[in-house]
C-alpha cells in the first residue's frame, strides 16, 4: 500500500502568534492521525519556478490515512486557530508503492 503525504509550501505568514496556535493543535492532531514529520522549516534549494519558503512534509502509512486526518475534529479545529494567519499551498498526495 503507498503511504500518504500532506505537502506545506508556506507562501507568508502574515501572523506568527496564529501560526504558533496552529501549530499547538496540530501536531498532537497529526500525531493522532498517524503521521509523521519528516520535514519542518529547515533549508530549502529551489528550482525552476519554485521558491525558497517554509516547507512542512508530513508522512502517513496510506493515502486514505492522511486525507482522514485532515478530515478530523481535531485537526479542523487547528486550521480554525490558524485562519488568515498563513498564505499556503497545502497538498495530499499519494506515494508510490
Amino acid at each position: 500500500m503507498a503511504k500518504g503525504y500532506w505537502v506545506s509550501a508556506y507562501h507568508t505568514i502574515s501572523d506568527p502568534e496564529k501560526l504558533a496556535a496552529y501549530n499547538k493543535l496540530a501536531g498532537p492532531a497529526v500525531q493522532a492521525g498517524g503521521g509523521r514529520l519528516l520535514a519542518r522549516g529547515g533549508r530549502v534549494v529551489a528550482h525552476d519556478a519554485g521558491i525558497a519558503e517554509r516547507t512542512v512534509l508530513i508522512e502517513f502509512d496510506s493515502f486514505e490515512q492522511a486525507v482522514a486526518a485532515h478530515e478530523s475534529e481535531a485537526y479542523q479545529e487547528a486550521l480554525v486557530a490558524l485562519s488568515d494567519g498563513v498564505e499556503r499551498d497545502f497538498r495530499i498526495i499519494e506515494g508510490v508503492d
